[in-house]
């Protein structure tokens, strides 16, 4: 499955010139690890970070004018580094499958004469074999043409732009021919932010099987349904699982009302009658919601995650942290994982390679080391 080996954010909020992780121009540094943890004091840039991710994700099915203005960010001129005259600038190195040759995606949003958004620069490169120096760039846009050419080939086609506020990856990625583009869509499309609410959670869905979790968690219990029908061995894992960190839940079902809505239904060793989401703790809901995202039969290829601590008992930290490592590392299609954290329960079931410390400078601007490199 493919993995972010580094990424760099460039004029976005208070990440001005942040970089984690290992880039083509920086071979010596050291990738982006299976599970990665950023800590920091309120407002370093934290949930900047995280935004980053979704922003990307918001460009490429909205648009960047949209994604601009969407989740509350206030458009273009409020996202930007304040003082900044420069574009709003991201990168990502990725590897497709261990042992392929790593692929470079470069996004630079500027304003145009209006002050509205565009793409001003996308690039998608990757190294031909036995090459070495610059990347090859296999998709090029600068303000308004498009050539698009093989990884492997010298051949080129100019496309005109007909909307520049729209991804070019979004266009040239449902082709065969464009195989790189291809992959890279469809990592970015299967990117699970997690901005899940226990109150969401609480909620009565119409009775409908949905195989992943979305991102506030609001259908819990169609992907319960879902894997009762689907997966019962899988899910009998995760019940199991959660009967070992919380004590006293037996087993976690679903039921339908007359009116055809969905109930998730805990039931307690206990008590005869069951317990239901809305009677349920946030730290158990989280806790089940967590275990269902990390068991997805069909996994998300990265997994981001805000403050996972929120509402869980301290000892259970050190578990999830052991849980994200196992799933992150123990299968050929395991995702990679993404958490901002204040808890130092959790960040100690780390390794030192894998957290990453963020800090206001003087400037106001944020900087980032790896903690392994902090004597």
């Amino acid at each position: 499955m493919a993995k972010i080996e580094g990424f760099r954010v460039t004029n976005y909020r208070a990440l001005k010139g942040v970089t984690l992780g290992k880039l083509w121009n920086a071979p010596k540094a050291v990738p982006l690890t299976p599970v990665t943890a950023v800590i920091g004091k309120n407002g370093v840039g934290k949930s900047c970070l995280v935004d980053a991710f979704g922003f990307l994700a918001d460009s490429l099915k909205l648009g960047v004018e949209e994604a601009c203005d969407t989740s509350g960010r206030g458009g273009f001129n409020r996202i930007r580094s304040q003082g900044s005259a420069g574009p709003i600038g991201f990168e990502i190195c990725f590897r497709q499958e261990t042992g392929t040759r790593p692929i470079t995606y470069e996004l630079d949003i500027d304003a145009d004469d209006t002050g509205r958004p565009y793409v001003a620069r996308e690039y998608l490169s990757q190294r031909r074999k036995g090459q070495t120096g610059e990347p090859f760039r296999f998709l090029m846009i600068n303000d308004g043409s498009r050539v698009a050419t093989r990884a492997e080939s010298a051949e080129t086609e100019l496309v005109a732009l007909r909307d520049k506020r729209r991804l070019c990856i979004a266009a040239f990625g449902i082709f065969e021919q464009h195989p790189q583009i291809a992959a890279f869509l469809r990592f970015i499309e299967g990117w699970h932010l997690s901005y899940f609410t226990p109150d969401a959670a609480r909620s009565m869905p119409l009775a409908d099987p949905r195989k992943h979790l979305n991102v506030r968690g609001d259908n819990l219990g169609n992907v319960v349904q879902f894997m009762e029908r689907e997966h019962r061995d899988r899910f009998a894992g995760i019940l199991k699982k959660i009967a070992e960190r919380i004590p006293g839940i037996d087993r976690i079902d679903t039921e339908r009302t007359s009116d055809g809505r969905l109930l998730l239904r805990f039931n307690d060793r206990g008590f005869k009658d069951p317990f239901y989401a809305q009677q349920m703790s946030d730290g158990t809901l989280k806790a089940f919601a967590y275990l269902l995202i990390l068991e997805d039969p069909s996994p998300p290829p990265f997994i981001c995650i805000e403050e996972p601590e929120n509402g869980l008992y301290h000892k259970l930290l050190e578990i999830l942290a052991g849980e994200f490592r196992a799933r992150a590392t123990g299968r050929k299609d395991a995702p990679q994982i993404f958490v901002t954290t204040h808890q130092p329960y959790f960040v100690d079931a780390l390794r030192p390679d894998e957290v990453w410390i963020l800090e206001k400078g003087e400037d106001g601007f944020s900087t980032i080391r790896r903690a392994s490199d902090d004597k």
